[in-house]
């Protein structure tokens, strides 16, 4: 299986615009795209190196970042 990156703006172009928006207007949506980002950039970096982490974890963190995805993606539909 190939790793791939899960930006935001990679996973929802057609909100690119939004995105930037709310960044710069809604603090606690800027938040939690950092903390997806962060996420996204941690489960990448830990699949790359092929690093020792117990399926348990991983599991653990991508179900996070699904769970910010969904928010966030409430967020970007709600009102548009």
């Amino acid at each position: 299986m190939g790793i791939s990156s899960h930006q935001l703006q990679k996973e929802f172009p057609e909100f690119h615009d939004r995105i930037e928006a709310l960044k710069a207007s809604d603090p606690r949506f800027k938040e939690r795209l950092a903390r997806y980002s962060e996420l996204d950039q941690e489960i990448e970096g830990l699949e790359r190196r092929g690093a020792p982490i117990g399926d348990d974890k991983m599991h653990r963190l991508k179900a996070w970042r699904a769970q910010l995805k969904d928010e966030l993606y409430a967020t970007l539909t709600r009102g548009s």
